[in-house]
């Protein structure tokens, strides 16, 4: 669901190459995140509700001073994402100045945690850079490729020559759905938002599809692709902290995927989950 809920980096790599408002996106993911993270919620009771004996023991019951102290640094940052995120949907910041604000928050955090020392600074500036530059060099390459797809006129006779198959809006979807997950099993969620949008803009804006609607979409599918064998990412996470088979932690996080293809047909029959928050926006 990380990617999903706000703030996501594949929803800021889409507006960018979709040039559709990120805040707008960021509105579009809180509710699908909450409804898809209830629709987990709900599995798990059932699923506990089914195997008794395999749940967890509970943990010992704490008062509210003591989950408080318990929490204390925990608290100052889930004040600093609200503070954030507050800033871009009342308007009184972009993303990029949000982005900043965020930036400016950590290192103050970090100081008043005792946690600020010269040598970490340099360590993160570094890692940030390292990332950035990546995300940088990605972003470079698919706007080379959107050009000479242009020039070309590949977007425009792919689009063509999927409307001249006369396919309905539902049957592209699943198809789009199909093309993501197999995509998934090579590829990680950024480099199939930049490499694939250039083609499919064009035939979906063609189909009708609203492109903040699309892009929590191309979201959900790829956070299916993630979990999907032989390669989902989030599978080799769980082995490693589990040190299960990755058959058996694909076997039983199948219920998951199924909950979110229908979930993503939820969402294509009613698509004010996704649009209604945007569309509060001035």
């Amino acid at each position: 669901l990380g990617l999903l809920i706000p703030p996501s980096i594949i929803m800021i790599v889409y507006g960018v190459a979709a040039n559709v408002s990120i805040a707008k996106l960021f509105m579009a993911g809180v509710l699908p995140g909450i409804l898809l993270a209830l629709l987990f919620m709900g599995y798990i009771v059932v699923w506990a509700l089914r195997h008794p004996e395999q749940v967890p023991a509970a943990d010992a019951s704490m008062g509210l001073l003591a989950k408080v102290y318990e929490g204390r640094h925990l608290i100052p940052v889930v004040l600093l994402i609200a503070l954030v995120l507050g800033s871009i949907y009342s308007g009184l910041a972009t993303a990029t100045e949000a982005a900043a604000l965020g930036v400016a928050g950590s290192l103050g955090l970090a100081v008043v945690e005792g946690s600020m020392s010269w040598q970490r600074f340099v360590e993160g500036l570094a890692a940030s850079v390292r990332v950035y530059c990546m995300i940088g060099l990605i972003l470079a390459g698919a706007s080379f490729l959107t050009l000479a797809m242009g020039f070309i006129g590949l977007p425009r006779h792919l689009a063509e020559f999927i409307g001249g198959l006369g396919l309905s809006p539902f049957v592209l979807m699943l198809s789009l759905v199909l093309f993501f997950i197999v995509l998934g099993c090579f590829l990680d969620g950024i480099s199939m938002v930049v490499l694939t949008m250039a083609v499919l803009l064009p035939t979906v804006q063609k189909a009708g599809f609203d492109l903040v609607w699309f892009g929590v979409f191309i979201v959900l599918v790829v956070e299916m692709a993630q979990i999907t064998p032989p390669v989902g990412f989030n599978l080799f996470v769980l082995q490693g902290l589990t040190k299960r088979d990755i058959t058996w932690l694909a076997r039983v996080s199948m219920p998951l995927f199924w909950l979110m293809c229908g979930f993503i047909l939820l969402v294509y029959f009613v698509p004010g989950i996704v649009t209604w928050l945007p569309s509060q926006m001035q």
